[in-house]
C-alpha cells in the first residue's frame, strides 16, 4: 500500500493572515482570544487542503504562533528561569516574552510603525537567541540549557488541543514532534563546561508522557523529526539514538522518524535499524541513498520517500521521480509513503495568488498547494492509474518548455564568466595599507558609530511605494517623496551624532527583492511570502535564467544622500551569496555558476558607486554561513566559491575605498578563517542576543584573531525594547577585551527597517552615548586615532 502525507505546511496563511493577526495583537489592538481564533481558522483551512488533495493524513503540530522550537520549549516545560514567569501568565504571553524580549504585561507596538513606544527596559530580559534552522532562511529560537534545567510534560497543552481540533473535524491525524536529540542539539549551554546531552535522561520521560498522551487521544502515527541525523555527529550523540528510541517506543503510537536537508551517510544504517515503525528520507537532497535505505530498512517498516522538493518552487520532473521510485517500490516489500522532502514551510502558499505571472513561467512552478497535488499524482502514476496520464503529459510539457526556453540562457553572461583571470577576486594592497589610506580619507574617531543600513519603513513609506507600483503615484512624485525621507534620515543621524551615515533605504522593499527586480534572470511573485521568523515574512525572488545588470541600481539614491552631508555615506548592497541563498534558485545548473553571475553584476554596481564618490560600500552577506553544507565534507568547495563571489564584488576598488560587510544570526566561529579571507575592511555581526559570545572567536579564542575591523552589535533590533546606555557599555567592554580599540566599531545588530522611529532614535542615542563613554574609559580621543591604529596594526 502507498500512502501520501506531508511533513508540515506553511502556517502564515494564503494572505499572511497570521502575520497581521500577530502584529495587531502585539500593538494591543486585539486580545489573545482573537489571535487564537485566527490560528484555529488557519489550521482548519490547511487541514482541509491536505484532505482535499487526497492525502491520507493531516499533519498536526506544525503550526506555531512564532516558532516550532519555541512551542517545544513550552511543551517540554523548560522555559528559562531568567524570565521569571509566574503562574498568572498564559502560554501565549510567555512565548512572546521569550521570542521578543518584551515583558508579558507590556503591549508593544507593531514592527515597522512610526512612533512606536518602547517597552520599559527594566521590565524585560533579553529575548532568546535566534539562529538559522539548518541551512534555511528560517530562524528558530534557541533553547537554553544548564545544570538547573528541568522538564515538565504538563507545561503546555497546545499540541493536544490541536490534535483534538483536527479529530473533531473528522481528519485522520499524524502528529509531529521535534525529536529529543535534535531538540537538545539545537539548544545552547549557558554555563561553561556543561554538556547539554547530559539532560537526555531527564528529557526522555517527558517525551514518553507526551507520546503516551497522544496515544490516549487515538493518534496512530507520530512523525518525530531528527534532522540532526544528517549532520556529522559526535559519537556520544550517535550512540544515544538507539537507547532513546527503545525507551520512547514502549508506550507510543507508531513512530515515523523523519530526516531531511542532508544525506544520512554514516548514519544511514543507524536510522534504518532504530526501533521505530517507519523512516522518512530526503530523496531530493540525497537521491543516491534511496537504494541503500531500501536495502537496510526492514520490510515491516514504512519507507517514506521525500520525492517532491520542499525547499524550492520548480515543478517536479515526474518522469524522473517515477524512475527513481519504481526500483525502490520493487525492492522495499513494506509499506511505501510518498511526501515532499521536508516541511512545506519553506515555500509559498499557492500559485492561485499569482495571476500576474506569465503563462510560460507559471507553468514551470509548484508552490505548497501544488506540491500536495504532485505527491498525489505520483501515487496514482506509481499505481498504474491510467487517469493520471493527462496530468503527467502536462507536467512533461512544462519541463520540456523550461529546458528549451530562450529566456533562460544569455551567451554574453557565459562569455564573461569564461574570461576569468587569476587574481581578479583580490584587492590590490593588503589590509594594513588600505586601513591607513582609509584613516587618512575619513578621519573617524575611535569606536566609530554607524548603523547596518535600513531605517524604519513607516506606513506612509509603504503606502507611497505601493501607490507607485500600481501606477497611482507618478515616478517624479514618488522620487520626491523618497528624497524627502532620505533628507529626514540623514538629518536624524547627524542630530544623533553618528559618525558614518546611511541613506535609510526607503525606496527598498526587501534587501534581495529590490536588487533582483533590477537584474535580468529574476522573476517575482505578488504573494509568494515565506515565513522568516515570527510575523516576519520574505518574498524570495525566482532566479530562472542567467543573471546580468542592465543599469545602475543604487547610485542615484546614495549619491543624493552623500550630497546632503559632509559625513561618510555608506552605499548599501546585498552580496552575491545572500542574493543566491534568499532566492528560489534555478536547479538546471550548479549554484556556484549562478552565484558568480550575480557577483559580476554586483561588481559593476560597486565600481559605479565608487565613481560617484561613495567611499564606503557595504556588501551584506548574512546568508554566508547559512549556505554552508550540513556535512563538513562539502565545506571547502562551498567556501571557496562563495568567498570568491564576495571578493569579486569588492576587489576592483581603490585602497581608500572601504568595503564593509554584515552577517547576522548564525554560528560563525567554525568558519572564521574563511570569513577573514573575504578581506572586507569592516565586518559587522550580530552579537547582542548571545551576550557577545559570538565575538570570542573573532578575538582569537580559536587561534585566529580577526585581522580587519569589526563592529559587534550592541543591541537587538528584533525587539522594541530600548537597552539602557549601561547595558551597551557592558557589551562594549566585553568587545574591547578581545578586539583592539583601533579595530572596533559600534553599531546595532542588524537593520532598523522593522522598528518604529521613537524606539530607534532612543536606542541609537543610547548607543552613541555608550560609544562616547567607552572612548573616555579607554582614554581615546579623535587625536589618538593614529596612535591607536599603529598599536593595533602591530598586534
Amino acid at each position: 500500500m502507498t500512502r501520501t502525507h506531508i511533513l508540515g505546511f506553511p502556517r502564515i496563511g494564503a494572505q499572511r493572515e497570521l502575520k497581521f493577526a500577530l502584529e495587531a495583537h502585539w500593538r494591543g489592538d486585539t486580545d489573545a482570544a482573537a489571535l487564537e481564533a485566527v490560528g484555529a481558522g488557519l489550521r482548519a483551512r490547511h487541514w482541509a487542503l491536505q484532505r482535499e488533495a487526497g492525502l491520507d493524513f493531516v499533519t498536526v503540530g506544525d503550526f506555531a504562533f512564532y516558532d516550532q522550537v519555541l512551542n517545544h520549549i513550552q511543551l517540554l516545560g523548560c522555559e528559562p528561569a531568567r524570565f521569571g514567569f509566574g503562574t498568572g501568565q498564559t502560554d501565549l504571553a510567555r512565548a512572546f516574552a521569550m521570542a521578543r524580549g518584551v515583558a508579558p504585561a507590556a503591549a508593544p507596538t507593531c514592527c515597522g510603525h512610526a512612533g512606536a513606544a518602547a517597552a520599559p527596559a527594566a521590565a524585560a530580559p533579553h529575548a532568546l537567541e535566534m539562529t538559522k534552522w539548518f541551512d534555511t532562511n528560517y530562524h528558530y529560537l534557541v533553547p537554553e540549557f544548564g545544570p538547573a534545567t528541568a522538564f515538565d510534560h504538563a507545561s503546555s497543552a497546545r499540541l493536544f488541543d490541536e490534535v483534538a481540533e483536527a479529530q473533531a473535524l473528522g481528519h485522520p491525524v499524524k502528529a509531529v514532534l521535534l525529536g529529543p536529540l535534535s531538540f537538545l542539539w539545537l539548544g545552547k549551554e549557558k554555563q561553561a563546561g556543561f554538556d547539554r546531552l547530559s539532560l537526555l535522561d531527564a528529557l526522555l520521560p517527558v517525551y514518553e508522557r507526551v507520546l503516551g498522551r497522544l496515544k490516549a487521544q487515538g493518534v496512530e502515527w507520530v512523525q518525530i523529526d531528527e534532522p540532526i541525523l544528517g549532520l556529522d555527529l559526535p559519537e556520544p550523540w550517535r550512540q544515544s539514538f538507539e537507547r532513546s528510541y527503545w525507551q520512547l517506543a514502549r508506550n507510543a503510537p507508531r513512530l515515523l522518524l523523519a530526516t531531511y536537508f542532508s544525506p544520512l551517510a554514516e548514519n544511514l544504517r543507524l536510522a534504518c535499524q532504530l526501533p521505530v515503525a517507519g523512516l522518512h528520507v530526503d530523496a531530493v537532497r540525497a537521491p543516491e541513498e534511496l537504494t541503500g535505505v531500501a536495502d537496510w530498512l526492514p520490510a515491516h517498516k514504512v519507507l517514506s520517500v521525500g520525492i517532491v522538493d520542499g525547499r524550492n518552487i520548480w515543478r517536479t520532473d515526474l518522469d524522473d521521480a517515477l524512475a527513481r521510485l519504481r526500483p525502490v517500490a520493487g525492492k522495499h516489500r513494506g509499506e511505501l509513503w510518498l511526501a515532499p522532502s521536508c516541511s512545506l514551510l519553506h515555500v509559498p502558499f499557492g500559485l492561485q495568488a499569482e495571476p500576474q505571472l506569465d503563462a510560460e513561467l507559471r507553468s514551470w512552478l509548484a508552490f505548497a498547494c501544488e506540491k500536495l497535488g504532485e505527491v498525489q499524482l505520483l501515487r496514482r502514476a506509481l499505481a498504474g492509474d491510467a487517469s493520471a496520464g493527462p496530468a503527467l503529459a502536462e507536467a512533461r510539457a512544462a519541463i520540456a518548455s523550461r529546458r528549451a526556453s530562450p529566456r533562460v540562457r544569455r551567451p554574453e553572461v557565459a562569455q564573461r564568466l569564461a574570461r576569468r583571470m587569476a587574481g581578479d577576486d583580490r584587492r590590490a594592497a593588503p589590509f594594513a595599507h588600505r586601513q591607513a589610506a582609509q584613516q587618512r580619507r575619513f578621519a573617524l574617531p575611535p569606536l566609530p558609530t554607524t548603523t547596518i543600513g535600513s531605517f524604519p519603513q513607516t506606513a506612509a513609506i509603504r503606502a507611497q511605494r505601493a501607490a507607485h507600483r500600481r501606477g497611482a503615484l507618478p515616478a517624479e512624485a514618488y522620487a520626491r517623496a523618497m528624497r524627502e525621507e532620505i533628507d529626514r534620515v540623514v538629518k536624524a543621524q547627524e542630530a544623533l551624532g553618528l559618525d558614518v551615515l546611511v541613506h535609510g533605504e526607503p525606496e527598498r522593499n526587501d534587501m534581495v527583492e529590490y536588487f533582483g527586480e533590477q537584474l535580468d534572470g529574476y522573476a517575482f511573485t505578488a504573494n509568494g511570502w515565506v515565513q522568516s521568523y515570527g510575523s516576519r515574512c520574505v518574498k524570495p525572488p525566482l532566479i530562472y535564467g542567467d543573471v546580468a545588470r542592465p543599469t545602475a541600481m543604487t547610485v542615484e539614491w546614495t549619491a543624493y544622500a552623500q550630497r546632503l552631508t559632509p559625513l561618510p555615506m555608506k552605499g548599501m548592497l546585498t552580496g552575491p551569496v545572500t542574493m543566491l541563498q534568499w532566492a528560489f534558485v534555478r536547479d538546471d545548473q550548479p549554484r556556484q555558476q549562478t552565484c558568480e553571475q550575480i557577483a559580476w553584476a554586483l561588481r559593476d554596481e560597486v565600481l559605479d558607486l565608487e565613481r560617484a564618490g561613495i567611499g564606503m560600500i557595504q556588501i551584506d552577506e548574512p546568508a554566508l554561513r547559512e549556505g554552508l553544507p550540513l556535512r563538513r565534507a562539502g565545506w571547502k568547495a562551498y567556501l571557496d566559491w562563495a568567498g570568491r563571489a564576495f571578493r569579486l564584488c569588492a576587489s576592483g576598488v581603490r585602497d581608500d575605498t572601504q568595503i564593509h560587510t554584515h552577517m547576522c544570526y548564525a554560528e560563525f566561529n567554525d568558519i572564521l578563517p574563511e570569513i577573514a579571507a573575504l578581506d572586507a575592511d569592516v565586518i559587522t555581526i550580530e552579537t547582542s542576543r548571545s551576550d557577545m559570545e559570538l565575538l570570542r572567536g573573532f578575538g582569537g579564542e580559536r587561534g585566529l584573531r580577526y585581522p580587519n575591523e569589526i563592529g559587534p552589535g550592541v543591541y537587538d533590533i528584533h525587539s522594541p525594547r530600548v537597552p539602557p546606555v549601561a547595558e551597551m557599555v557592558r557589551l562594549l567592554r566585553k568587545a574591547a577585551a578581545v578586539v583592539p580599540a583601533g579595530h572596533l566599531w559600534v553599531n546595532p545588530d542588524c537593520g532598523l527597517k522593522t522598528r518604529g522611529w521613537a524606539e530607534t532614535e532612543a536606542a541609537l542615542a543610547n548607543m552613541v552615548a555608550a560609544a562616547r563613554q567607552m572612548r573616555e574609559e579607554l582614554g581615546l580621543g579623535r587625536q589618538a586615532q593614529a596612535a591607536v591604529a599603529t598599536e593595533t596594526a602591530e598586534l
